[in-house]
């Protein structure tokens, strides 16, 4: 099959528009509205920094606009449960209709799990099932609650976890546990049956090829235009099972292959995703680090031409654009970053650091940027917005926002 040609700003369009970033914010946004969204999506991930506020909570206002965060929870915590916690594309909400295609990824998990997780699931079989047994009679525990022997001397450091913690987790990757809610960010598990729809955990169970096809399906649809590798990273699938699925899609008619205008490789969109969306230029969202449009940052880069890192874990004299550093995309293009964080004591959003990118018109950049801090800052319950000097855009954001 000849690929179809497509140039870099129908690209852009056509992913944009899968991303539902380009459609005008709902009037209100109502339980309805952020399921469909996050279906449309099918996946959100989940990141613990609460500098701003955690992260799964922004594809939603950046989409939809206000909205209250307690109907994402609700979705996600209460009856009827319509999404999941799992490791879809890293610890993510997902649509409860993938559980299945996600199974075989669960049967997999004590060979998949990394360090301490695998040599748990390989000398410690006991300890795990004692855990689930403790899970099953007491749930939902947070891991801090599971005290057996060993479990209960927690060692010190961010990544340190403790015997407990370990088991839990390998438990929470193979599906014998799943999250129930969460008690501030503190998971807590109990067993699917006791937290699942019975229909959900009773769909029939495909094997590891039509799941890789339908989730490479579902990544087609949510990202309109999209190489391999950003096909197999939206849910983070291996080349080996991917590549036959992919095959097939193309064979079928489902995948079209596309040239894109500068990508230098082989691109696909589905079928029913077409070019013919307007990207409305006055169109402002502030986008989480981890948001599905520019989590793969080659993609990010070759699509937008911003090369988007993310500064965290960076030491701070040594940072660029700053601590947590949300893009700023406006029409189809990604035209600013700004640091920010959320001083809920002063009641104020402040703007650490605010960089335009190159060739772009700042003042009117600024003003589009003013605008969207405006609405971040009403959503969260703070006051004002208080910008700071750093950054090429500084000047004119702090006179946009006065």
């Amino acid at each position: 099959m000849t690929p179809e040609p497509l140039s870099a700003a129908e690209a852009r369009a056509l992913a944009i528009a899968a991303q539902a970033l380009a459609s005008p914010r709902e009037a209100k946004a109502d339980r309805r509205a952020v399921h469909a969204l996050v279906e449309q999506l099918g996946v959100v991930q989940i990141d613990s920094v609460n500098v701003l506020v955690r992260s799964h909570y922004l594809p939603i206002f950046s989409r939809l606009g206000a909205y209250d965060r307690g109907v994402l929870d609700a979705l996600s915590h209460d009856e009827p449960r319509r999404l999941f916690e799992y490791w879809g594309h890293e610890a993510s909400l997902l649509p409860v209709d993938l559980h299945r295609l996600f199974r075989w990824r669960m049967e997999l998990a004590a060979k998949h799990a990394w360090g301490r997780m695998r040599r748990m699931a390989r000398n410690d079989k006991a300890f795990v099932r004692e855990v689930l047994a403790i899970v099953a009679e007491r749930g939902p525990l947070a891991a801090s609650e599971i005290e057996l022997g060993a479990a209960k001397k927690k060692k010190k450091g961010w990544w340190e976890w403790s015997k407990a913690k370990t088991a839990i987790e390998l438990l929470f990757w193979s599906g014998e546990v799943t999250s129930a809610r969460r008690r501030g960010f503190e998971r807590l598990y109990d067993l699917p049956a006791r937290v699942m729809p019975a229909d959900v955990l009773a769909a029939e169970t495909p094997s590891h090829h039509d799941a890789h096809r339908a989730l490479l399906e579902r990544a087609a649809i949510a990202l309109g235009v999209a190489t391999e590798a950003d096909l197999r990273d939206y849910y983070r699938l291996k080349p080996g099972p991917a590549r036959p699925a992919l095959a097939e899609l193309v064979e079928d008619g489902v995948l079209v292959p596309i040239t894109v205008e500068g990508w230098g490789k082989v691109a696909y969109r589905h079928r029913d995703r077409r070019t013919t969306t307007a990207i409305d230029p006055a169109r402002g969202a502030l986008l989480s680090p981890f948001d599905s449009l520019i989590w793969a940052r080659e993609r990010t880069e070759r699509m937008f031409g911003m090369k988007f890192r993310l500064e965290i874990y960076v030491p701070q004299d040594k940072r660029v654009h700053g601590y947590y550093v949300l893009p700023f995309l406006l029409g189809d293009q990604l035209v600013a970053r700004v640091d920010l964080k959320a001083d809920r004591a002063a009641g104020t959003l402040r703007v650490q650091a605010a960089h335009a990118e190159p060739r772009v018109a700042k003042a009117q950049v600024a003003a589009a940027l003013a605008a969207e801090l405006a609405r971040m800052a009403a959503w969260l319950g703070l006051e004002r917005v208080e910008p700071v000097k750093a950054g090429n855009l500084a000047p004119a954001l702090a006179r946009s926002l006065r």
